[in-house]
């Protein structure tokens, strides 16, 4: 996934203008606006990088003319005191834009670093990660940037590119899974849109199963069940469904369903848990 620069920079915006409202009080009252700093983001633990376009698109917003050299790329391990990123300029600008920069760049590390984890326990298997729609509002696009760099996998990335069946759906439309669900939504949406039906256990796998969607979600299910439900679709000669399984992964799990055969895991925790992690800006001299 490439980071497209003109849907990044109005997030970017968004934030500068969150932080800096009508100006910078601070800097404007101590620093002379001729004054020009040489000043480096240092790393402060060990952690995944990545963030390094959207770190210099937000030095770029504030003044185009501060020199932005980067020392690292996205998804290089960083080790506690490097030095990430190297800057030099008017330092009024450095030091408005500092705190919008770091935001972004230790919660994206953050994100890439946790699914790296989830991916070096997954990675002897033929499984990929998948993330959800459990991210920051506004910051989703980031998010789902991050987890790639992390080695992982997007999910949809709204309500609109996919029809996924829940629950709630069926409690609310008294649609029955037992009889052909998959054809009738076929029929209500355009022909390119995948669909994927949610079974919380083994039961309403096997009615799914046959009217093959194109995704069948495993909720919650036991490792076991996901075993036998992985034999089942296996049995199935003609386009069998992919399987997902969602629902108490963890790190300590992971393998563990990994090692089952299902094509992917979902795990909302990739975004919706994740600690930022720790750098600093430092001025030189």
């Amino acid at each position: 996934m490439k980071l497209d620069k003109a849907r990044t920079t109005r997030i970017i915006k968004a934030a500068l203008k969150e932080d800096i409202g009508g100006g910078d009080a601070t800097t404007s009252a101590t620093i002379h606006k001729l004054e020009s700093v040489k000043a480096a983001v240092l790393a402060n633990e060990d952690f995944i990088l990545c963030g390094m376009d959207v770190a210099e698109w937000t030095i770029n917003a504030v003044d185009y003319s501060v020199r932005f050299k980067p020392q690292a790329e996205d998804g290089e391990r960083i080790y506690k005191g490097k030095e990430i990123i190297f800057l030099e300029g008017h330092a009024r600008a450095i030091l408005t834009a500092e705190r919008t920069m770091l935001n972004f760049l230790c919660l994206l590390s953050g994100i890439a670093t946790k699914v790296r984890a989830f991916a070096e326990k997954t990675e002897r298997h033929k499984v990929k990660l998948y993330d959800t729609r459990k991210t920051l509002p506004l910051l989703r696009y980031l998010e789902k940037y991050a987890v790639t760099v992390g080695g992982g996998y997007n999910h949809r990335s709204g309500l609109w590119d996919q029809v996924l069946v829940k629950d709630n759906h069926l409690k609310i439309t008294k649609m029955d899974i037992r009889k052909n669900l998959v054809k009738e939504i076929r029929n209500k949406v355009t022909k390119n849109v995948k669909i994927e039906v949610e079974t919380e256990n083994l039961e309403e796998f096997k009615l799914v199963l046959p009217q093959k969607p194109d995704i069948i979600m495993l909720d919650n299910f036991p490792s076991d069940d996901v075993k036998k439900a992985v034999g089942l679709r296996n049995a199935v000669k003609s386009n069998p469904p992919i399987l997902e399984v969602s629902g108490g992964i963890n790190i300590d799990n992971v393998e563990e369903y990994a090692k089952t055969g299902v094509d992917r895991i979902s795990i909302g925790s990739l975004t919706d848990s994740v600690e930022s992690v720790d750098m600093s800006l430092e001025i030189k001299g």
